[in-house]
């Protein structure tokens, strides 16, 4: 026992003699970080030691302390967002004084989208815009991605809280089949709908590395596609930003909406990333959930001859048909009501007649039975005492809100596994995958309830290659069509067949009595009304439960207005750069190949007893010259595509860049672009509406509605006819050859830099247009006559052609960015119009002539307490589209943001407001109104690394 006791002593004498050997082996490091270009100190800055845990941050005054055993000599890492990764050799304990060089100095910013390859970007040969990480991050906007409408040039279409459709240099659309949108190099498009669905599954905001924006066309480079706008969004990889990052965002919006209560609206962010050697991984996931805003436009439209009517209700117009209410689409003549059930019950009548006594019934006979028959008896006397009018009346309809989802939600997971096998050769293995509930506008508003859609990615990137292959996998999940809801609900409770004899019956009876016309009207509703599904009622929704089950369009097991499209996308592309190995030019190669398999069991596609998939296939080649002592850049590309549906096209692009003084370029170029039209322009096949489709414009689908022999009345036409009455305006239409859309792009720009502190960019394109895809209406008889067009006896089908005139449209911009230490002040304007314009066609040119933006923002205005403000305006203009058209009118809103960054926690609070002074304002006709978005967040940035 004795012997245990000495050794107690002898073991704390070991541990205290341990502790002083580590006291005295340990190193304090001192010193202060600044940032290189303005002398500021740096707050926030991570500053660690190679090949150990040990580290710090930077602290207000920029300064930092560490304290590590490692010996010396030993390297010290300095990282800060938006600025390079800088290593400092340390031989001793002296302090030190370091400066980091901003990645994000003005002029000075890298970008690769322009030509697929690193340049500057006031050499960059096209327009092109981008934006940092620090710029994301500090965005006035809720979203990052609803902050890209601050870019000059950028329009917007905003149909849900979540759903934004973005393009640039006019054809603005719902959703926009004329812009790319990639994330990490994979095509975001869902490839049933051919667009991008805004952000809702798309990329983590805390996992934005930079974003760069190709307005104008670019299809030289990224095939088919583009030709008014390619957006690229880049991720952040996990050897270069590592940690845990969180985000905690609370906002509210329906602030003094009279439609709705004030929402809640949780957004919460994680992403996490670490090293290990040459392997890395990162997660990422978020969720935003809101109450969507409501589109509740009582405008009455007449979709025949495309004019506003006056009225907001029934009470004004019996035909009324309101932009967002639903099911009052359906509609019918009075007179051709009642002499539709009068003939039929005078054929039922004379059938019975000859069948008892072999004889045919006098006309005084069936006078009788019509004027004693119970059924008949309003119908004839009305139509005898001329008490019904040529008035045509629609069914009642329910409003948005009430058959459409208005819960959004959005989750999205990310994880990426990427692995070095020697600093210049990467394999990245990525899945990005989303779920969310939002609304769109098409043809129709349609439920995106559900709706999931993943990529996912093997890449082997090198120095100069890559070679990739992806896929796209669409579910709609729950998602439906709101008007079609909305018509089936009407009809389940009481067929139209029904329903309008009742109008009229009960119309004849109010007449008869004394009424006034007015006041016959909603007597006659009211009655054919009586027991109508009430919004919100057990019956009401037990049937709509019902109807969102059941697959949209004919036959047993359809008659809903369910979607079930699971269209996937496949993809292959590679390129190399083989400028190393030329050396006398530079000069880089690549090809691609698609496949889509469309499948939605005939509710979108004609895909209902058959498989359907398109192949398409590229490739290009890009030269490249620097002459002049490199104050000339030359580039030239071409590139090649096919479609299996349509013939294979050229699309050349020449560049030149031209230094006219040092950081002062002047760039020209001649672009072409070209669009195949999308797989909904070539298959779809759908019921939009009793007697209304949207059809492919294949050779196939126009035969199926036998629109070559049968030709339909243009919609143009009719409404001159009903104009004129004059028959000779009536035009049949002659289908020809359905080709891919091509644009020719003629482009100058200036963008230089001038004293390190102003950068100036403008250009001027004009863009020239053949084969423009657009949407034609035409209205077929049964027997191809125009007795059909009076009675509303008619088929009105929607298809795609090519127009047979140029399309010419021509715009400039013009944007000015002034740095003044931790200021900077922005400012820009756009120009867009529309030269010539396709007549009786859907042109999609729904863009304001003007637009600018103006801000003011600085990082540090007092002691780590930073600012962003930004005021964005554009005009008024006239919106068309299949849904809906009519007046957008101008408007104006300010998004401002104050935050407060807390260095020792690598923190960041924010409080901002989208819409600051809550002046409701619509982007496009048929679309909700945006109100407010008053939000709170703290945001935490490279936790444990």
């Amino acid at each position: 026992m004795k012997n245990y006791l000495l050794l107690y002593p002898c073991m704390l004498f070991l541990l205290i003699f341990s502790a002083a050997t580590v006291v005295a082996q340990s190193q304090t490091i001192k010193g202060v970080v600044t940032d290189k270009t303005t002398g500021q100190p740096m707050p926030g800055v991570t500053v660690s030691v190679k090949g150990a845990a040990t580290g710090a941050v930077t602290g207000t005054t920029g300064a930092f302390q560490i304290t590590t055993s490692r010996s010396f000599p030993l390297t010290l890492v300095f990282s800060s967002v938006g600025y390079k990764t800088e290593e400092l050799a340390v031989n001793s304990a002296a302090d030190i004084n370091f400066s980091l060089t901003s990645t994000e100095i003005l002029g000075q910013e890298v970008v690769v989208s322009a030509s697929r390859v690193s340049q500057n970007i006031l050499e960059s040969p096209v327009s092109i815009e981008r934006l940092s990480t620090k710029a994301i991050r500090e965005s006035p906007s809720m979203s990052f991605y609803d902050g890209l409408t601050k870019i000059k040039g950028v329009e917007s279409s905003q149909q849900s809280f979540t759903f934004n459709s973005l393009t640039t240099r006019g054809f603005n659309s719902n959703g926009n089949t004329r812009f790319n949108q990639f994330i990490d190099g994979m095509d975001n498009q869902a490839p049933g709908l051919n667009f991008a669905v805004g952000n809702v599954v798309g990329i983590n905001e805390l996992d934005v590395e930079s974003v760069e924006l190709l307005p104008g066309a670019s299809s030289a480079l990224y095939g088919a596609g583009g030709t008014n706008g390619t957006l690229l969004m880049n991720s952040k990889s996990p050897f270069d930003y590592q940690g845990l990052s969180l985000q905690l965002k609370g906002g509210i919006n329906h602030v003094n909406d009279k439609q709705a209560p004030v929402g809640f609206i949780p957004d919460l962010s994680a992403r996490y990333a670490k090293a290990f050697g040459k392997f890395a991984f990162k997660v990422n996931v978020s969720y935003l959930q809101a109450d969507d805003w409501r589109a509740s436009d009582s405008s009455n439209i007449d979709r025949l001859n495309l004019v506003g009517k006056p009225g907001t209700s029934h009470a004004a117009d019996p035909n009324y048909d309101g932009i967002n209410s639903y099911g009052d689409e359906i509609n019918a003549n009075m007179r051709s009501v009642a002499q539709n059930v009068l003939g039929q019950a005078t054929a039922q009548y004379v059938a019975n007649y000859q069948a008892q006594t072999g004889m045919q019934p006098t006309q005084a006979q069936i006078n009788t039975f019509l004027a004693t028959n119970q059924t008949t008896q309003p119908f004839y006397a009305g139509t005898q005492a001329g008490l019904i009018p040529n008035q045509t009346v629609s069914r009642t309809g329910y409003r948005e809100s009430d058959v459409v989802d208005y819960s959004v939600k959005s989750l999205r997971v990310n994880a990426a596994a990427h692995y070095r096998f020697t600093p210049d050769l990467e394999l990245i293995l990525q899945g990005n995958w989303g779920k969310g509930t939002s609304v769109y506008t098409g043809s129709d508003r349609y439920s995106l309830r559900n709706f999931t859609l993943g990529q996912y990615k093997a890449e082997l990137r090198g120095k100069n290659f890559f070679v990739r292959g992806y896929t796209t996998q669409e579910n709609s999940g729950d998602a439906y069509n709101a008007t079609a809801l909305a018509t089936f609900l009407n009809e389940s409770w009481k067929p139209s067949t029904t329903w309008f004899p009742q109008y009229v019956g009960n119309f004849v009876g109010a007449r008869s009595q004394g009424l006034t016309e007015e006041q016959a009207h909603a007597f006659a509703r009211n009655a054919a009304n009586t027991g109508r599904f009430a919004p919100g009622s057990d019956a009401f929704n037990r049937a709509k439960d019902s109807l969102t089950k059941r697959y949209i369009g004919f036959g047993a097991d359809r008659g809903g207005a369910k979607f079930n499209d699971q269209t996937n996308l496949w993809h292959y592309e590679g390129m190399y750069n083989f400028s190393e190995l030329v050396k006398v030019f530079d000069l880089q190669v690549g090809a691609n190949f698609r496949k889509y398999a469309l499948s939605s069991d005939g509710t979108i596609f004609d895909d209902k007893d058959r498989d359907i998939d398109i192949n398409e296939y590229g490739g290009f080649i890009q030269v490249g010259k620097k002459l002049a002592k490199d104050r000339i850049k030359l580039t030239g590309s071409v590139r090649y595509d096919k479609n299996e549906n349509f013939e294979g096209r050229f699309t050349p692009r020449i560049s030149g860049v031209f230094t006219v003084a040092p950081e002062n370029n002047i760039r020209l170029s001649f672009q072409t672009g070209f669009r195949n039209p999308t797989t909904q322009n070539q298959y779809i096949d759908l019921l939009v509406r009793a007697n209304t489709y949207l059809i492919g414009g294949l050779p196939e689908l126009l035969t199926k509605y036998d629109l070559y022999n049968n030709k339909g009345y243009t919609q143009n036409s009719v409404r001159k006819f009903g104009q004129t009455g004059n028959p000779a305006d009536l035009q049949q239409y002659t289908f020809g050859e359905f080709k891919p859309e091509s644009v020719k792009a003629y482009e100058i720009g200036y963008r230089g830099l001038i004293n390190k502190k102003l950068l100036i960019d403008a250009y001027y394109y004009y863009n020239s247009y053949e084969n423009f895809v657009s949407t034609l209406v035409l209205l077929q008889t049964p027997d191809g006559t125009p007795a059909g067009l009076a009675t509303g006896n008619y088929k009105a089908i929607s298809t795609v052609v090519n127009n047979p005139g140029e399309v010419t449209t021509q715009g400039a911009a013009l944007g000015l960015d002034y740095v003044e230490k931790t200021w900077t002040f922005s400012t820009n304007a756009s120009y867009n119009t529309i030269s010539k314009e396709p007549e009786g066609l859907y042109s999609d040119f729904n863009t304001p002539k003007w637009r600018f933006n103006v801000g003011v923002a600085n990082s540090n205005v007092y002691k780590n307490i930073g600012f962003n403000v930004n005021y964005r305006w554009q005009d008024a203009y006239y919106w068309t589209s299949t849904f809906a058209y009519g007046p957008v009118p101008a408007f104006g809103t300010i998004d401002a943001q104050i935050n407060y960054k807390i260095p020792q926690a690598k923190a960041i609070i924010k409080i901002g407001a989208s819409n600051l002074l809550n002046h409701y304002y619509i982007t496009s006709f048929g679309n909700p109104s945006i109100g407010g978005v008053y939000y709170a967040s703290i945001t935490f940035d490279g936790l444990f690394r």
